[in-house]
């Protein structure tokens, strides 16, 4: 079985106070809680969002991943705590700062169906009081490529091609800081396909991008770190970090044939800790050594009359930790 390996307060290089270095970190939190009467939203917050990085944020319905990115968007004020938002300290008095330097783009983009993709766009450049009006959109329209795109109506858009807008709308004003509020909810392949296209080249172009999603592949497949969170934050690290922390190293064992007595062979093993038997047929041993234990292992099997298929180490997924966090933990608020 997978060995849990963490506690109620596991933040790995995750403290510090807020202002004690200008502008080192994209989001600086610490502490962060918000309440919505006498409900918690998300309590005690404290992480780092790197310059540069795409940030995961993960977690169940109801955990406080939204209401987290309005509270950092300024669209929502803290209970209490304190955060940095690209170098400027979260506060009412500098909503306006904050605003200029990020962009939110929410599940919904919120679009005039009647008007088209650059009418949109000219409209919300008016709204943000941008100047190069005309060159900015254009650039926002070339980085989703819909430029050719530009003169139809929103309203006759598929869902894939709003997102795309509602991401160009978001670009409108160059943020350094861009926060993605489910982008792909909803999309066919192809579509979210599309999207974790753009968001990479968004990266290689050196903006610093918060996701939050509930689609775990592609949280591994485009953030450089990933947190999970149920209310309160339960880990923040690398996948692969996570992964080799949270489980024990384990060997996959599978036979062609039955094994007739599968505990006189793996017992008497030296560097078996546990094992059980997969509703395949196939087996899992934890371990303490994979070099050392799967030679002994095989060894066994071939002198006990066994066809051995496969032997290798077990690989955990982010779905796994993520699993192992949550599961445990049921669902946020709701």
């Amino acid at each position: 079985m997978a060995a849990l390996k963490r506690g109620p307060d596991r933040l790995a290089d995750q403290s510090g106070s807020v202002g004690d270095k200008d502008e080192e970190y994209a989001i600086d939190a610490v502490h962060l809680t918000k309440k919505i009467g006498q409900r918690v939203a998300f309590d005690d917050l404290s992480f780092q969002v790197q310059y540069g990085e795409v940030f995961g944020f993960l977690g169940p319905n109801g955990a406080g991943k939204t209401t987290t990115v309005r509270t950092l968007g300024t669209l929502l004020a803290p209970t209490s705590g304190n955060a940095q938002v690209v170098g400027v300290d979260l506060n009412s008095h500098n909503s306006v700062e904050i605003r200029s330097k990020i962009s939110i783009m929410p599940e919904s983009p919120g679009l005039y169906n009647r008007l088209s993709v650059e009418e949109n766009l000219e409209c919300f450049a008016d709204l943000y009081m941008l100047k190069d009006t005309k060159e900015k959109i254009s650039n926002s329209l070339e980085a989703v490529n819909l430029t050719s795109r530009k003169n139809d109506l929103c309203g006759t858009l598929s869902k894939g091609l709003r997102q795309r807008v509602g991401l160009a709308r978001a670009l409108l004003n160059d943020p350094k800081l861009l926060f993605l509020d489910e982008p792909t909810s909803g999309l066919d392949p192809v579509a979210a396909l599309e999207v974790h296209e753009l968001i990479i080249k968004l990266k290689e172009r050196g903006v610093t991008i918060f996701l939050t999603t509930h689609r775990l592949d592609e949280a591994e497949k485009l953030c450089d770190r990933v947190a999970i969170l149920n209310t309160t934050l339960k880990m923040v690290g690398r996948t692969k970090d996570l992964e080799k922390e949270m489980f024990t190293k384990s060997l996959t064992v599978k036979t062609l044939n039955e094994i007739d007595s599968p505990s006189g062979i793996f017992d008497s093993v030296d560097g078996v800790t546990s094992w059980e038997k997969g509703s395949d047929g196939s087996f899992s041993l934890n371990v303490t050594s994979i070099e050392s234990v799967a030679p002994n292992i095989a060894r066994a099997l071939v002198e006990a009359g066994c066809d051995v298929v496969f032997i290798g180490e077990a690989h955990h997924s982010l779905e796994d930790v993520y699993l192992e966090i949550v599961g445990t933990d049921g669902g946020g608020i709701k």
